[in-house]
């Protein structure tokens, strides 16, 4: 590990300017991760820009250096360095992925077994529960100071990442990481009420008709469920702003895997897949185009005909899956 971290810090120190780069869809470690990355490589003595090709939830924008990060429709300086964070495929960093066509030097920080290997230098653990965690031990190496808001910034997506430190992906060092942050400044309740208690009541109407779309299969085993483009509309929400009903899917008692897809536009949908504790939705992912963990995945599905319909392939296959660990 301390030969590849030290193999990306000679990248770092060759550069100027770099452009710290994350994926669509930004989550918390996502977001970050390229945040964090971005203060510490600036405090490096580096000129930086973070950079995502998505809209930025709306519960993030209260915390540092959000209002830094350029989409791709800004003028973004060609750098000498991208450094890609939390992503395992090209194709997840939007139009970015035109920048790597350039043959401009990369460098790719990520822990989704899953990942391509599709830089110049890649660092891939999956062993780190985030790719923050791995953001904290790269600035450690290089000596970086760490300020309250570096710290708060960083402590994000180790907390997100982990569901606030309830998955199979906490180990001691995450607790050690995390204390280490907060020590140098984060404020966990600070984080926990912006992410977690800032959700709009028309959230709560979106989830009753997510609800009702609930289906089990597998002897209670899998459970899914769809919103669809007009679910969407009919709040004056858009997907951004529903997240993490894959989880609450999980969390049924019987359940082992589930399943959560919504139609971000006519035709094209977002699947989120998790499971609980045997199931590998990484396999899932990968056979559709995505990729991701053993108990976190997902793909982006395209069809013709109606989301459910287009669904019925992936659910079969799990489903069928499930049946076969029945029989074994």
């Amino acid at each position: 590990m301390i030969r590849k971290i030290t193999s990306i810090v000679s990248c770092i120190q060759k550069a100027n300017d770099i452009l710290v780069v994350g994926h669509i869809m930004p989550d918390g470690d996502c977001i970050s991760s390229v945040v964090s990355l971005s203060m510490g490589l600036e405090k490096f003595g580096k000129r930086v820009t973070p950079a995502i090709d998505w809209k930025i939830p709306a519960n993030f924008t209260v915390f540092p250096w959000i209002d830094r990060i350029k989409d791709f429709s800004n003028d973004v300086v060609e750098p000498n360095l991208i450094i890609i964070v939390d992503a395992s495929s090209p194709d997840r960093i939007g139009r970015f992925e035109q920048l790597l066509r350039k043959g401009i030097p990369s460098v790719v920080i990520d822990h989704h077994a899953t990942n391509t290997f599709f830089a110049d230098d890649c660092w891939v653990d999956p062993s780190y529960s985030s790719a923050a965690q791995m953001v904290l031990d790269l600035l450690k190496l290089m000596d970086v100071e760490y300020d309250a808001d570096l710290a708060l910034m960083n402590y994000i997506g180790i907390a997100t990442d982990t569901s606030f430190f309830r998955y199979s992906n906490v180990d001691s060092s995450v607790f050690e990481a995390a204390a280490e942050l907060v020590r140098l400044g984060a404020d966990p309740t600070f984080v926990a009420t912006s992410i977690l208690e800032t959700r709009k009541i028309e959230e709560l109407f979106l989830e009753r008709d997510a609800i009702d779309n609930i289906k089990v299969l597998s002897n209670g085993r899998f459970a899914y469920s769809y919103l669809e483009l007009e679910d969407f509309e009919k709040y004056s929400l858009t997907e951004d702003d529903f997240v993490g009903f894959v989880g609450d899917l999980r969390s049924i008692k019987s359940v082992e895997v589930a399943l959560f897809a919504s139609e971000a536009s006519k035709g094209e949908a977002h699947v989120s897949l998790r499971s609980k504790s045997y199931f590998d939705v990484s396999k899932i992912a990968v056979a559709f185009g995505g990729g991701g963990h053993q108990k976190a995945s997902g793909f982006t599905l395209r069809y013709d005909d109606n989301l459910e319909d287009a669904l019925a392939e992936t659910i079969e296959m799990i489903d069928s899956q499930l049946q076969q660990k029945e029989k074994h």
